[in-house]
């Protein structure tokens, strides 16, 4: 039986993610922060354990008690909404950690067993932000969209040891906890002078005319995870998919 081990487990489309593969049969190791038990049914197929993707003591500490894995989906993120001009650099350092830095932390971490058995499958969650510029979130665009090239570059340096890397891009999603965990980073980072593009943006969020829901997630990473032919950029959300069709000229980066 296959196992999968997902960061950022506690809500919205980790949570999701870590419920589906088990109802697949799989063997999930669950992680976050904070662990908690009551998130997800009771199963001997599955374990919960503590990472903080930032610290190498808690990347080492989880790899090897996860022990052999098929799957790595680095689902876990943070984000941040303001005018990059009033965003501390320790923010925007507080969200490249996250997203990006311990992303390549933990894969690194996970890709020497995945390249000595000639096998594995790296998923990196995204945000459909990488496709056009959007008004305050130039820190967080920019997080994602490194992990994107990073991406890229990863996939064409070992899929000749087997192992394969996919990008699951999802779309606004209300039922997540994005906007709650945000909120205590965004205090102050929206001035006067940039209020009316705030309201705006934050209007646009209130009333979307389409949004991802985790299971779109969930089922998107599980594509990337068993079918060898999924592309390397996979949107997922209504939302997300009716984005990536508009954008007339992909950017950098980007190819299926």
């Amino acid at each position: 039986m296959k196992t999968v081990l997902i960061t950022g487990c506690s809500s919205g489309f980790g949570l999701e993610t870590a419920r589906y593969f088990l109802e697949q049969g799989w063997n999930v190791v669950a992680t976050m922060r904070t662990p908690q038990a009551d998130l997800l049914p009771a199963s001997d197929k599955l374990r919960i354990l503590p990472l903080d993707v930032t610290n190498a003591d808690s990347i080492r500490d989880v790899v090897q008690a996860a022990g052999p894995i098929d799957v790595l989906v680095n689902n876990a993120g943070i984000g941040v909404l303001g005018a990059f001009e009033a965003t501390p650099m320790s923010t925007v350092r507080d969200i490249f950690d996250t997203n990006t830095f311990g992303l390549m932390a933990l894969t690194q971490a996970v890709l020497p067993q995945f390249r000595k058995r000639r096998a594995g499958v790296i998923v990196n969650v995204t945000s459909a932000v990488t496709f056009k510029p959007f008004v305050l979130l130039a820190a967080y665009t920019a997080s994602k969209a490194a992990v994107e090239a990073f991406s890229e570059c990863l996939s064409l340096e070992v899929q000749g040891f087997g192992v394969r890397t996919c990008v699951v891009q999802p779309g606004l999603g209300p039922g997540t906890k994005f906007g709650e965990n945000a909120r205590p980073r965004m205090d102050g980072l929206i001035p006067e002078e940039y209020a009316s593009i705030a309201e705006e943006v934050f209007a646009g969020m209130k009333a979307p005319t389409a949004i991802t829901h985790p299971i779109d997630i969930a089922k998107a990473v599980w594509r990337a995870a068993t079918d060898v032919s999924s592309p390397l950029f996979m949107p997922a959300g209504e939302d997300s998919v009716a984005l990536a069709a508009q954008v007339a000229a992909p950017p950098v980066f980007r190819h299926a």
